[in-house]
């Protein structure tokens, strides 16, 4: 068992109502905006998440000795793996074979959002800051032996999370997305400028022939974002999860209540033509990185998904002076547009042994694949050599 679980009071609550938005989201910090109060409040105000979704809260918390938290972790009960975007299907199965059990499971993570952030939320008022993430990570299995889970997990984990899980028995799992870097470019053409010339010549066709279609393309942040556009998206997201994956995971309440308590996280880019919104794009925000989520149309122009989700994130970023982009999970295609391979991280507890020492093994080959894969696909990039 990890160190530091009966050192400290850690309690859970069932909903993230119990806790005060405030108190929450000095834990959660301004630089990750799916860990915070309000989105994981419009999760579970719209039914997105709970019981009868599979995804029922179990929130960890360590109060302050003034008031407030020192220390909280968003934090599910699972019957499925739906939805996380770390990949355990095979896990489930072979266990299952093996005649054991695997749901329920925990899951530390932000729900449906594949991206990189904050699990271990610390007041950066507290005081060793360190033992707290310990706490949490103990209290996490703790709960799990309570509840017959087969294991913990906890999804895109930051660097200092995963420092924290060191050495405490948790196994460490390694996997890739495509990211955009800013490199202080001063305008799109700046951009350009730094990739080969057959590269930057593809990408400039590909804009031009977007604007061939007649669609006016605007980029909506906060109020501007009106509910017409919500609407809008809404029914792009429920016929791309229909295509995709068969049933959606987000409700339309879950929309109408980031557009409420977010819109300043976000950046909707909006494809109209003759006054009818035919496709949306919509990202999330932080003072340094755009996290692009959700893409749907109702009608497909050509290159008009690579405009919508890439070179107007593009646009946003440089004009904004954010750091990087976050595109979400899996498209190779993403690298010719400069989204180039980068490394995710999640940490995993098995309770069963003999489980563990297989998921281990596996885990040690699939981090050679995947540092493989990403060597070779880093010798696709549209960048000018040196």
């Amino acid at each position: 068992m990890p160190d530091g679980r009966d050192a400290i009071a850690v309690k859970t609550v069932s909903s993230i109502s119990d806790v005060e938005a405030e108190a929450w989201d000095a834990c959660a910090g301004p630089t990750n905006p799916f860990v915070s109060h309000a989105f994981l409040k419009a999760l579970e105000d719209s039914q997105s998440v709970g019981s009868d979704a599979g995804w029922l809260p179990q929130h960890l918390i360590i109060e302050a000795p003034n008031g407030g938290l020192a220390a909280c972790a968003p934090l599910y009960v699972k019957s499925h793996s739906y939805g996380e975007y770390v990949f355990d299907w095979a896990w489930a199965d072979a266990y299952h074979r093996a005649g054991g059990r695997y749901y329920p499971k925990l899951l530390c993570a932000a729900p449906f959002t594949p991206a990189t952030g904050p699990r271990l939320l610390i007041n950066p008022a507290a005081q060793e800051p360190e033992v707290l993430k310990k706490a949490l990570a103990g209290a996490m299995v703790q709960l799990g032996e309570q509840l017959g889970a087969s294991s913990v997990h906890l999804n895109f984990l930051e660097k200092t999370d995963r420092e924290a899980l060191g050495g405490m028995g948790f196994l460490m799992r390694t996997g890739h997305q495509y990211h955009w870097e800013n490199d202080n470019y001063q305008s799109f053409d700046d951009f350009l400028g730094y990739l080969s010339a057959r590269k930057r010549k593809a990408i400039k066709k590909e804009r031009r022939q977007t604007t061939a279609h007649d669609i006016a393309l605007k980029t909506l942040t906060g109020s501007d974002i009106q509910e017409r556009h919500w609407d809008a998206f809404f029914r792009f997201y429920i016929d791309t999860s229909s295509r995709k994956w068969g049933e959606p995971y987000l409700t339309r309440d879950f929309f109408f209540a980031v557009g409420e308590t977010m819109a300043n996280k976000a950046v909707m880019v909006t494809a109209e033509r003759e006054e009818t919104t035919v496709a949306a794009a919509l990202n999330f925000r932080s003072a340094e990185t755009l996290f692009g989520r959700y893409w749907g149309c109702t009608e497909d122009y050509k290159f008009l998904h690579f405009e919508a989700c890439y070179y107007r994130a593009i646009d946003f970023a440089i004009e904004n002076g954010l750091k990087r982009i976050e595109a979400g999970a899996q498209g190779e295609h993403k690298i010719q547009r400069g989204y180039l391979p980068t490394h995710t991280y999640s940490a995993h507890w098995i309770y069963d042994p003999n489980f563990k020492l297989a998921i281990d093994r596996f885990l040690a080959d699939e981090r050679q694949a995947v540092d493989s894969e990403i060597c070779y696909l880093k010798t696709t990039s549209p960048f000018k050599q040196g």
